[in-house]
């Protein structure tokens, strides 16, 4: 199994290295043929992605899902083609079709950006032909799902989250005294954790990465359940920012765990859940941690 995983990792690689040198030839392919990453989360999809990103440098586009279709509502959908269409390759992060106004919003623009001669490379933790599945009733739009998968390679990655080693802690929630005195420097921020939920209720998705720009620790005081599947995404889209900016988070209120209520965690969005809780395991600064400084 060790060398089954070695073998895919490798490939994956020969992948994302091949994808970067069709977007930097001088001659705009077809319909090309798309990647597609897929495997569970904390395997290294995203990093490689972001590899095929940097390598491709101002011919490369790199979004999440989420991003591309708050974008797109931003936007709509004629002028953030146009947009995407510039590039030689999209790179989408966390790909997946949550209802039907995506699937067919997205089905569409993936179609129309390849005939263009755009390459997509997406990751996933869900395979091409199972998108959409216990979301949304997904076996009525087979068509789009399918026409959506053929543009793709699928390349599987397996492996355990490194971002969870054997051993280590998840971090645990702290007084909030400690939150304030580890959030008084510059480009910190320390905000009641259900009044920015009220907040991020008003901002749209797409401007969360300026939301949330510059910020290198966020303290979090009063952390409890989220009400709802809305404010439950949004959180998952807020901490995706975060994440990719390599911002600190130190919070008081629950665990980290007990963020998503037990029926969330067996829902459609099981996956964008424990993707998240993952991050934001990994970013949170550790008890062990503040005691040591």
């Amino acid at each position: 199994q060790r060398d089954r995983r070695a073998r895919d990792r490798l490939h994956a690689q020969q992948a994302a290295r091949a994808c970067i040198e069709h977007a930097r030839s001088r001659r705009r392919p077809h319909k090309p043929r798309g990647l597609y990453f897929d495997g569970g989360y904390g395997v290294g999809k995203t990093h490689l992605l972001a590899a095929i990103a940097t390598g491709a440098g101002k011919k490369a586009m790199f979004c999440t899902f989420m991003q591309l279709t708050a974008v797109v509502g931003v936007l709509g959908f004629a002028a953030a083609r146009d947009h995407c269409a510039q590039f030689r390759v999209l790179c989408i992060d966390e790909f997946e079709l949550d209802d039907v106004g995506n699937t067919m919003l997205v089905t569409r623009l993936m179609r129309e950006l390849s005939d263009r001669g755009v390459i997509i490379a997406a990751t996933s933790n869900t395979p091409p032909g199972e998108l959409g599945q216990g979301r949304f009733a997904a076996e009525d739009f087979l068509r789009e799902i399918q026409s959506l998968s053929a543009i793709f390679e699928v390349v599987r990655i397996e492996g355990a989250d490194y971002r969870q080693h054997a051993g280590t802690v998840s971090p645990l929630p702290v007084e909030d005294s400690v939150v304030q005195e580890r959030t008084c420097a510059d480009n910190a921020t320390c905000d009641d954790w259900n009044a920015l939920l009220a907040d991020l209720s008003h901002v749209h998705p797409a401007w969360y990465g300026a939301y949330v720009e510059g910020v290198t620790t966020a303290g979090l005081t009063g952390i409890t359940p989220v009400p709802d599947e809305a404010a439950a995404l949004r959180v998952v889209a807020l901490v995706d920012r975060l994440y990719d900016q390599d911002t600190s988070v130190v919070f008081s209120g629950i665990p980290i765990e007990e963020i998503f209520s037990e029926q969330m965690m067996r829902g459609g969005y099981r996956k964008k859940y424990l993707r998240t809780l993952s991050r934001l395991g990994s970013m949170a600064v550790s008890p062990s941690a503040e005691a040591t400084d």
